[in-house]
């Protein structure tokens, strides 16, 4: 039969001691990782990264604050309350009055946020792209990304889903037999952008959710099937970077990678002068 162990006052009160300090300096440790910047977000790459890494600093600000408060506060209850028997009081009125307090605090913070970060959501999914954007249409399927430009008469063919043959690389399902505009559309395994130019990216899924995820360009988009789904930004320098998938798809979701490449405007033009040649 399982018999509880009973420790003894002193015993408690050691463990308590113990538990606090331990608690304390995890929550302290953790506050310092942060303020140092151990581990932080990579280059900004967009015209949209500097609101967007502001809006996080500021939740983590507030976050953490929290986070540091409510584990001092947890490490100083139970130096408290350690070692003792009777009843004691280690809030004024009992714990109803903090459990108000602490659900009104949060409730205000995440209200700030919200209303903090509303703008620079609308910027990214609400505000209308401009005229000189670069269109792209982005598919994504088990387990690869590709991306379609317009060729030289500046119209996308129709695709057609059920003509998709990734062996014969039609990965969009094109038709250029009977559809002219189909017949000078770029397909790339790379998504090849221009600098310092806005760019349209519409994505839509051929299978099951899967996500776009630029950690320079900070932006992450998911793909939902059966929905077209418009997204832009704008790079404001030369790189190369990862695309990755963070939507778990399936088994090959671990190896589901593209790359961005950000070129100049004349190495832009030319990229798409050779991919219209071959």
């Amino acid at each position: 039969m399982f018999r509880p162990t009973i420790l003894t006052p002193g015993v408690e009160k050691a463990v308590g001691k113990l538990f606090a300090a331990a608690v304390a300096v995890i929550a302290l440790v953790s506050a310092g990782v942060f303020l140092s910047h151990t581990w932080w977000l990579p280059p900004d790459y967009s015209t949209l990264g500097l609101e967007i890494d502001n809006q996080v600093f500021e939740t983590m600000i507030f976050t953490g604050t929290l986070f540091v408060a409510a584990q001092l506060a947890l490490a100083a209850f139970v130096l408290q309350a350690s070692g003792r028997t009777s009843d004691i009081k280690l809030f004024p009125g009992g714990p109803m009055p903090l459990v108000a307090l602490a659900t009104v605090i949060v409730g205000l913070e995440v209200l700030s946020l919200v209303f903090v970060g509303t703008k620079v959501w609308a910027n990214i999914f609400l505000a209308p792209v401009e005229a000189n954007a670069v269109h792209i249409d982005v598919q994504a399927g088990q387990f690869a990304f590709y991306f379609r430009y317009a060729g030289p008469d500046g119209k996308f063919g129709v695709p057609h889903p059920e003509k998709i043959d990734e062996g014969n690389s039609n990965f969009f399902g094109l038709d250029p037999q009977n559809d002219t505009a189909a017949r000078d559309d770029i397909v790339s395994a790379s998504l090849v952008v221009p600098v310092d130019r806005p760019i349209l990216l519409t994505m839509h899924s051929k299978d099951v959710g899967h996500s776009l995820f630029i950690p320079q360009m900070r932006l992450q988009q998911d793909f939902v099937p059966g929905l077209i789904i418009p997204v832009h930004f704008t790079a404001t320098g030369l790189t190369k970077t990862e695309i990755v998938c963070t939507q778990l798809c399936g088994l090959g979701h671990y190896n589901m990678r593209a790359y961005l490449e950000v070129l100049s405007k004349d190495d832009f033009a030319k990229w798409l002068t050779d991919q219209a040649g071959q």
